[in-house]
Order: C-alpha cells, then structure tokens, then sequence
C-alpha cells in the first residue's frame, strides 16, 4: 500500500454506535441543542436500545456533519434526516 492510499472502508467503523455525550463532543453541539436539533428534524433522532438507553449510528453522525461542512441548508438537511431514518428500516 503506498504512502497515498487509503485504507479500505471498514464496515464495522460504519455501524459503530455512540453514547448523546459522544455525538456532542463530535458535533460540538450541547445535548441540549443536539435534542433541540433532532426536534427540528435537522438530525436524526436516536436509537432507543432500551427504555434508558439510546445510541446513534455514527454513520448517521458523519452524514450530517459532511452535509453541514458542505454547506446544505435546513431543508437539504432535513430531506437527508428522513432518508436516514427510511434506511434504518432495511438495515440488518
């Protein structure tokens, strides 16, 4: 491999799950803005593995970071939250 390529993408990277508190350190949003965003629809909400305990796949995560970084407004950001939550449906 030379010094220019990059690895391969890793499938468990892709369905790693994080804690509200790491989603915030990531984003840089408080937990508070972080559920006034899912509110708004301009993130996707979290996964409820039980009845105290959430998570969110972090590919969702990154998804709407690059979207930010790109420059999408909140529609754009909205219509991606939706395809998101559409595709945890076939995720197995």
């Amino acid at each position: 491999m030379n010094a220019h390529a990059q690895p391969a993408h890793n499938a468990a990277q892709a369905e790693t799950l994080m804690r509200p508190a790491d989603v915030s350190r990531m984003t840089g949003l408080g937990l508070s803005t972080l559920y006034a965003h899912i509110d708004r629809g301009i993130f996707p909400p979290p996964v409820r593995l039980s009845r105290r305990f959430v998570v969110f796949p972090s590919d969702e995560v990154r998804r709407i970071i690059n979207a930010r970084v790109a420059g999408h407004d909140d529609d754009a950001i909205r219509a991606l939250v939706l395809e998101l939550i559409e595709a945890r449906k076939s995720r197995v």
